[in-house]
């Protein structure tokens, strides 16, 4: 058995959970893969256009430095720093420094940033269309909350693997 929680155990097997594993990383697999086609379309990398995108979107709220888009997208802030550093070089974002903490910047996408994500909106509607097309409005928000669930138990899990393979370094 692979689990022990009763409640993913159905008659004593635990095959069912076993499969939705293979599932989400069949899904998580193509998720990658069609992020990567998008930045594609416009010239990035996958990670690039996520990093583009959610400095889009986090900026309509107010003003964005690099911890609230590494913080969004569930990468390493120094991860994003690199990235953000080839998206101003390209010209598709703006950084500057942070007028109330001088140690900080607020990154922003530019003219010719918005132009592209407006031009790929074209391609991605009928992307995402099709990815949740299976879902009813109710199905979507309930895997939305999930989804957000699971990161905080990835994120508990991520840190027991360390902390096991830390154990197992030291005992040889």
């Amino acid at each position: 058995m692979t689990i022990s929680r009763p409640e993913l155990i159905k008659d004593g097997d635990d095959a069912p959970f076993r499969q939705m594993i293979h599932d989400a990383l069949g899904f998580s697999t193509r998720l990658l893969e069609i992020r990567n086609r998008l930045g594609e379309v416009i010239g990035l990398s996958g990670p690039a256009f996520s990093i583009l995108i959610a400095i889009e979107h986090l900026s309509k709220e107010a003003d964005v430095g690099i911890s609230q888009v590494s913080e969004h997208l569930h990468q390493s802030g120094a991860f994003v720093t690199l990235e953000v550093a080839k998206l101003v070089r390209a010209g598709l974002v703006d950084k500057f420094a942070n007028p109330e903490d001088g140690r900080r910047v607020i990154v922003e996408v530019t003219d010719k940033a918005r132009a592209l994500l407006t031009e790929l909106a074209e391609t991605q509607r009928p992307v995402n269309d099709a990815i949740f097309g299976a879902l009813d409005p109710d199905e979507f928000r309930a895997f939305a909350d999930i989804a957000t669930k699971l990161v905080s138990g990835t994120d508990e899990s991520l840190a027991l693997l360390r902390y096991r393979a830390e154990q197992r370094r030291s005992r040889t």
